[in-house]
């Protein structure tokens, strides 16, 4: 079963301008199979998965596109970016010969990005649009693309409600196709997320990073779960790990260039001595997250002591998806003070600042939003906020504050 990805409009889009597009994202987010269903008949594809294609590729990269000429989907690219220089000879020339004629050459798909970013802005620069692929979110599970989220977006198409504990479950069971297409994730969910955690620090991390000791990488990765939704702490976080700080800083690098963890820095345009400068730190996905913190029915989370930091982690997800899906590179932000005055996210948009709450609640309160009025001291326009929160309508809390609930993001 294929569920349309909200992101192919700027997608194909963007392949009638450059010769190359690259998708990029966590391992097994569908990044292969948005590119093959999005596919043209002509268009060969080449995995560079199977060892013989890539030594193939990376011994004789120049045979290799002789072999697999354009227009060609290949898979995997970051196995052989001996390509790269050689990509970029076919499009210039190509270019040189008839410049409308060199657009969509080349799709390329990279599971992580450990030393492919800096490949393909060495040799590709001005030749390639570049996309980030997340998990499926709960628009695109609903079948509707309401593009970037904005608390102004007119919300007057009616839409079930959706319970807490459903709620909970989407939060628990996560966002990677192959859980979300199952009717039954229940029975998979932990078999699932070992055999990729397996296969992420196998891989991924043995394979295309200088991670000397797999085991103190796990054991992070679960100290970052636990953390998700709070303030950074290098020092605490290298303690539970056993690791040292700067060790601390390079393994949570791999987790950001991986796509399992985003920072959410604050808002510090006009910075008086009272703002806090720490990042925030969330995992994108939380079923992974439950998995490593060891929450395995959505009950249980749902009653947990963490519920509301996982809440606020799937809210954020989602409205960054909205914004990655869109096309559009999201400017996010979010607010604290030293008086614990806190808005856990603002979107800048076309000079405007737009606050955002979340909230573990079935209930809105008109204090919920109180800390909005600290952005006036950034003398910006302050667009319209939102509470998201389970209460399942969308109303106005206070003046150019409504409610909206976390499944209509």
């Amino acid at each position: 079963m294929y569920i349309k990805r909200n992101l192919v409009h700027a997608f194909l889009e963007a392949n009638t301008f450059f010769p190359a597009l690259l998708v990029t994202g966590a391992r097994q987010v569908g990044k292969t199979t948005f590119l093959h269903h999005n596919a043209e008949p002509e268009r060969r594809l080449v995995s560079l998965d199977p060892l013989d294609m890539r030594v193939q590729a990376k011994e004789d990269p120049r045979l290799f596109l002789a072999n697999h000429p354009p227009p060609v989907l290949i898979d995997e690219i970051q196995y052989a970016p001996e390509l790269l220089p050689y990509i970029k000879q076919i499009i210039d020339e190509a270019r040189n010969r008839d410049r409308q004629s060199a657009r969509g050459l080349f799709w390329l798909t990279g599971s992580q990005q450990f030393g492919l970013m800096k490949g393909v802005s060495e040799s590709l620069a001005g030749r390639i649009g570049i996309f980030n692929l997340h998990g499926l979110s709960q628009a695109e599970l609903a079948g509707r693309d309401d593009g970037a989220f904005l608390p102004e977006r007119d919300f007057s198409a009616p839409m079930e409600p959706v319970s807490p504990l459903e709620v909970f479950t989407r939060i628990w069971r996560g966002s990677f196709p192959e859980l979300v297409i199952e009717e039954h994730p229940e029975k998979h969910w932990e078999r699932f997320y070992q055999s990729y955690l397996q296969t992420y620090l196998s891989r991924d991390v043995r394979a295309l990073t200088q991670v000397a000791d797999e085991h103190r990488f796990y054991v992070f990765l679960k100290a970052v779960a636990a953390r998700t939704g709070q303030m950074l702490n290098y020092s605490s976080l290298a303690r539970d790990a056993e690791i040292s700080q700067p060790t601390a800083k390079s393994y949570l690098s791999i987790l950001e260039t991986s796509g399992l963890v985003k920072l959410l820095y604050p808002y510090l345009k006009n910075r008086n001595r009272q703002m806090i400068s720490t990042p925030k730190l969330y995992m994108l996905d939380t079923g992974l997250a439950a998995y490593l913190t060891g929450w395995l029915t959505p009950e249980t989370l749902m009653k947990g002591a963490v519920a509301g930091q996982f809440f606020e982690s799937w809210c954020l997800a989602e409205i960054l998806k909205s914004y990655v899906n869109a096309g559009i590179a999201p400017d996010f932000a979010y607010y604290r003070d030293k008086d614990d005055n806190e808005i856990d996210l603002i979107i800048q948009r076309n000079g405007t600042l737009y606050p955002i709450e979340f909230k573990k609640a079935a209930r809105v309160k008109k204090d919920d939003a109180k800390s909005f009025s600290k952005l006036s001291i950034f003398q910006q326009k302050i667009g319209m906020g939102a509470v998201v929160s389970l209460y399942p309508d969308v109303q106005f809390v206070r003046e150019n504050v409504r409610t909206v609930p976390a499944w209509r993001v």
